[in-house]
């Protein structure tokens, strides 16, 4: 599937506002998903030092709103959605300190290597044309049913 828009990822995660980084999904299936976004470089990107510039390691948060955005699109139709913990990183690659603040549109890729009722595991990148700025893996545990 693809072609989804800020106004609906607002209403799949949690992120509201500024804090929401994703401006669209590009494509997703059940195994993946790619997002695009130029809020890194938004002066009202809540994430920002207090100098303008935004920490690399920030690139972790953009590709796990791309996580949680897949769980939502991939979980059954039933039932109440269920938060997403972000519990473990692995292998994370920070091309630089900073994100350069004209890198153009950022491509964030997650790819679920593994996943269940109780959580998933995503190899994710986020990268600027062909240049990678933050890679990595992630396992996110889901909160238990009420």
């Amino acid at each position: 599937m693809n072609g989804i828009g800020r106004d609906i990822i607002l209403g799949l995660i949690p992120h509201g506002g500024a804090m929401c980084l994703l401006d669209e999904v590009e494509q997703w299936d059940e195994t993946g998903i790619t997002c695009r976004s130029a809020r890194y470089a938004a002066a009202d990107n809540p994430m920002r030092r207090p100098d303008g510039s935004l920490g690399s390691a920030c690139g972790i948060e953009i590709a796990s709103q791309a996580m949680a955005v897949h769980g939502r699109l991939t979980a059954p139709a039933e039932g109440t959605p269920r938060p997403g913990f972000l519990v473990s990183l692995r292998d994370v690659r920070l091309a630089a300190r900073s994100f350069p603040p004209d890198a153009g549109p950022l491509t964030i890729s997650a790819r679920r290597l593994l996943g269940d009722a109780r959580g998933a595991s995503y190899a994710f990148t986020v990268m600027a044309g062909d240049d990678e700025w933050v890679s990595g893996r992630a396992t996110v545990l889901f909160e238990a049913p009420a």
